[in-house]
């Protein structure tokens, strides 16, 4: 019987880690864990050294706070980009669905999560002070605030607006193509498109 419960061991641990990911319930976790047993040894080992290289050599970039191995990032460091105009977005994975819709051009600055008072995060918690800290040497002429249409999104686009307004720098929000309550990380790229094109002075 030790013996086993020893042999399952191993296996348990492997759902509960792959059950703790989110988006990934109990079955899918188990799914996943199969696969990985089923699959070749150097397909597992390749999975293993892929996440423990990301988290070795994955950081913020100093400029925007977006998620890169060289600093600054492939945008910040990319000379065709525009520097007059700054997407502001909550998580890593939204710059890359604004980048799908091939309309925005310019550079972003990543906020890692927003204003909820429910789950005990205020503005401090957030990447507000290094937004602040790019927009003084004044080559920022516009900040598009593009959290998502949820009501904590909502609330910190009217913190942002209040905030950088007195700075001189043109605030807009993207418009009304993202349904309410939707994340932009699963927006198709239209629909994207469409938003950017329509934002509106905040």
């Amino acid at each position: 019987m030790q013996e086993s419960a020893a042999a399952v061991g191993p296996v348990a641990r492997l759902i509960e880690e792959f059950h703790k990911l989110p988006g990934i319930g109990p079955k899918s976790a188990q799914r996943l864990a199969y696969h990985v047993l089923r699959a070749p040894a150097a397909e597992a080992r390749a999975l293993a050294d892929a996440i423990i290289e990301a988290r070795e050599r994955v950081t913020l970039c100093s400029r925007c706070q977006y998620l890169t191995d060289t600093d600054p990032c492939r945008f910040c460091s990319d000379p065709q980009r525009d520097r007059a105009t700054v997407c502001v977005v909550e998580e890593p994975l939204d710059v890359l669905a604004i980048e799908r819709s091939g309309r925005y051009r310019g550079l972003y600055h990543v906020l890692h999560g927003v204003i909820s008072p429910m789950d005990g995060i205020g503005p401090e918690d957030l990447k507000v002070g290094e937004l602040l800290d790019r927009l003084r040497s004044g080559e920022v002429r516009e900040v598009i605030v593009a959290t998502n249409p949820s009501l904590e999104g909502e609330a910190t686009a009217m913190y942002l607006a209040r905030l950088l307004r007195p700075l001189g720098v043109r605030v807009t929000r993207l418009a009304r193509g993202l349904p309410m309550g939707a994340d932009i990380e699963y927006a198709d790229d239209v629909t994207i498109a469409r938003a950017l094109e329509g934002r509106q002075e905040l």
